[in-house]
């Protein structure tokens, strides 16, 4: 067999393996991925404006992202992959003045915030 002919075969079903992960097979279980994150809204009204960072922390659990150039910033991410394969992203950030819970922002709002 020549050598070209090799690697075109070769690449062909490299090719062709590559593909299986397009297919969605039929009965086959997929599972749904979080990562990040979990924060619902329930979670985001129990926030009140002067919570300490230690009492966030408590309620919102630790961020995934602290800023390192703003430490007066705490980011909550979320990503959600159902079993459709359909992704869903949401964020959600608290800032502090000092110690001091001031404002929120994201895809919660607090119950009761202006």
């Amino acid at each position: 067999m020549p050598s070209s002919l090799r690697f075109l075969a070769i690449a062909s079903l490299c090719a062709l393996l590559g593909a299986c992960t397009l297919v969605k097979f039929p009965g086959v279980h997929r599972i749904e991925v979080q990562q990040g994150n979990i924060i619902t809204q329930e979670m985001v009204d129990q926030l009140k404006p002067g919570m300490t960072r230690r009492q966030v922390q408590f309620v919102l659990g630790t961020p995934l992202l602290e800023d390192t150039y703003n430490p007066n910033r705490w980011d909550y991410a979320n990503r959600l992959r159902d079993k459709k394969g359909r992704v869903t992203q949401k964020r959600f950030s608290v800032y502090f003045d000092e110690d001091s819970l001031v404002a929120t922002s994201g895809d919660w709002q607090p119950a009761g915030w202006p």
